[in-house]
């Protein structure tokens, strides 16, 4: 048995030590809002946090994730408000909508570390990211939106 915390919720599962994350989180755990792109940790649809960090839960072992937090993109949020969900709305980034929840979850950990990115450091840290329907533009657009909305609800006083 593997205990973790996934969404804040201690779970124990289990699978074999090898089983890679992102099969625990779907199959044994029911969350499905990571997505399978490539298997490969290349295309960044199965992004998730483990401890604040985004990884690829497609080749990420069960093992490597025993006593830690994950975080899904049901997890980043629990009424969807977390500001680059808003942002992703208010872009209208989707478009075909498979990749976003990867997308999202590395742009809300890129937002973590750089508050204030440059348009290389957007790049930069959403390398990998990949994007059949080109969304990339509105994709940009929207870690703008939410850098400025965490922006200003941190002047505000309020913890973004």
């Amino acid at each position: 048995m593997t205990t973790l915390k996934i969404n804040g919720r201690q779970v124990s599962v289990a699978g074999p030590d090898n089983a890679p994350l992102l099969w625990v989180i779907r199959d044994e755990v029911g969350l499905t809002g990571t997505k399978f792109g490539c298997g490969i940790g290349q295309c960044g649809a199965c992004t998730v946090h483990i401890d604040g960090k985004a990884v690829r839960s497609c080749i990420t072992p069960l093992s490597a994730v025993a006593g830690k937090s994950v975080t899904t993109i049901e997890g980043l949020d629990p009424h969807g408000t977390h500001p680059v969900q808003l942002a992703w709305i208010e872009a209208q980034a989707p478009q075909c909508g498979y990749c976003q929840s990867g997308q999202i979850m590395q742009a809300a950990a890129l937002l973590a570390a750089k508050p204030h990115p440059t348009d290389a450091e957007i790049d930069q840290g959403m390398n990998g990211n990949l994007c059949r329907c080109m969304a990339y533009v509105r994709i940009k657009q929207a870690i703008k939106l939410a850098a400025k909305s965490k922006a200003g609800k941190t002047k505000q006083g309020a913890h973004a």
